[in-house]
């Protein structure tokens, strides 16, 4: 079974090269996960952009750090259940941490969202314990389990892979915008990589116009961030998936400009 996995979804640019590159792969593919947290104008995810994306054949949306950035997600979560946000997040919020959903071939998909501690200001609980509960919980329940690690710190994206390894079918992380180079099948047949990339505007510093970015390093002034105009690019992974054993066969990394 081969499930794509699309890295951060980058404003308008971004929904662009998810249909064109979508034209080419879904029949190539069995399953769609991607993270939408900068769908909508580069923070977060409004229920028009979902509506939108839905079309493309994206079957589970995950978030992180933006995952409040459009009001009208609370009621997205409410009436989708292939929307999802960190399962560690601290507090009473909106929405749940993982889904089931169902393949085209039968396939009883499990997504987990987990939200990285290091360098990221966001109120949240360990995502390693997080991460067994949500397992656990999905026993009996999915035949395979995907992990979308929203952090920072490559060392605490393979701490959790590492952490994972036999337990879920695969751990991909997310958030940095920018794709990295060290997918690999780890020793228990976890299927891994860092970090997925950005699917959005090309020539940009992770999404944003560069000018203002270049600014801001500058003179440290506060300054309005708006997304790049101009060429685009799509980022993300295939992972190969043994559905006998739940273990990942192959990862196949792309990444295309366009």
């Amino acid at each position: 079974m081969k499930i794509l996995t699309i890295g951060d979804i980058f404003g308008r640019i971004g929904r662009n090269a998810v249909f064109e590159e979508l034209e080419n792969l879904r029949s190539e593919v069995d399953f769609i996960i991607a993270n939408a947290e900068n769908a909508a104008h580069g923070r977060g995810l409004s229920k028009p952009v979902y509506e939108e994306l839905s079309k493309s054949g994206i079957d589970v949306f995950t978030t992180g750090n933006h995952t409040w950035g459009c009001p009208d997600i609370e009621s997205v979560m409410r009436y989708n259940d292939n929307v999802i946000r960190p399962a560690n997040f601290e507090g009473v919020v909106p929405g749940q941490g993982s889904t089931i959903i169902t393949a085209k071939n039968g396939v009883r998909v499990g997504v987990i969202n987990l939200i990285g501690r290091t360098y990221i200001q966001q109120p949240a609980s360990s995502p390693f314990f997080a991460a067994d509960a949500e397992i656990e919980a999905m026993q009996g329940k999915a035949d395979i389990i995907f992990v979308d690690f929203h952090a920072e710190a490559t060392s605490e994206k393979m701490a959790l892979g590492y952490y994972l390894d036999g337990r879920c079918s695969a751990v991909f992380g997310t958030h940095t915008h920018v794709q990295t180079a060290d997918n690999k099948i780890l020793p228990g047949g976890t299927g891994y990589i860092t970090d997925l990339g950005m699917t959005g505007p090309s020539c940009s510093i992770l999404g944003v116009d560069k000018n203002t970015i270049i600014k801001r390093f500058l003179n440290g002034m506060p300054q309005k961030f708006t997304v790049a105009n101009g060429a685009g690019q799509f980022c993300g992974a295939i992972f190969d998936i043994d559905t006998n054993t739940g273990k990942t066969v192959g990862i196949e990394r792309i990444y295309k400009e366009y």
